[in-house]
């Protein structure tokens, strides 16, 4: 296959483990044993890498791409990022589940409609997924990406619709309108 024509980033290579050619790799799937299950991954150039082995580490897992066979190979893949083209991707995914390559880009609007910035990125620093929203002559934000806070994601539209008071975008005080009080209102977390 040649250089994926619509790339969907899987993972960027870290410092080299061992000396054997060994590299350390952060994943960007479910599963990050299912980084060697789409086959060739591709660099921003096209060139392309073969998983020979791949075992789980601490907060990453370990590589030997085929012909990287020292650590000075290893060391020149620092920092490389990994894609597939995005139809290698399933197409089939749970109700509530996103490619995070489907949402960056998307408009985000209020409840009302009102447009209050694009998805720019998704990030999860480790207490769940946070979506970063984007306006221009504004430094980005981030929202946490919950039921509550994104009730609805219509990805046809191109466009998710955010809940200010649940995004914690509105100042959170016991006179709003939901009637309810600071401990009756629903937990954010229950999205993932």
């Amino acid at each position: 296959m040649p250089k994926p024509e619509n790339p969907v980033q899987l993972a960027v290579i870290g410092a080299p483990h061992g000396t054997r050619g060994e590299v350390r790799v952060k994943t960007f799937t479910g599963d990050p044993m299912a980084l060697g299950d789409y086959g060739l991954l591709y660099d921003e150039t096209g060139r392309s890498l073969e998983i020979l082995e791949i075992r789980p580490a601490k907060t990453v897992v370990v590589v030997r791409f085929k012909g990287v066979n020292d650590r000075n190979a290893a060391e020149k893949l620092n920092g490389t990022a990994l894609y597939i083209d995005r139809a290698q991707l399933p197409e089939e995914l749970d109700e509530d589940e996103f490619y995070h390559a489907d949402l960056v880009g998307l408009e985000a609007v209020d409840i009302q409609g009102v447009a209050i910035g694009r998805v720019t990125g998704i990030f999860d620093f480790g207490g769940g997924d946070l979506i970063e929203l984007s306006t221009p002559g504004r430094r980005p934000y981030l929202i946490p990406f919950t039921q509550n806070a994104v009730p609805e994601i219509d990805l046809d539209a191109g466009r998710l619709v955010v809940d200010r008071q649940a995004a914690g975008l509105v100042a959170d005080d016991d006179s709003d309108d939901s009637g309810m009080g600071q401990d009756e209102r629903p937990d954010r977390r229950d999205r993932k």
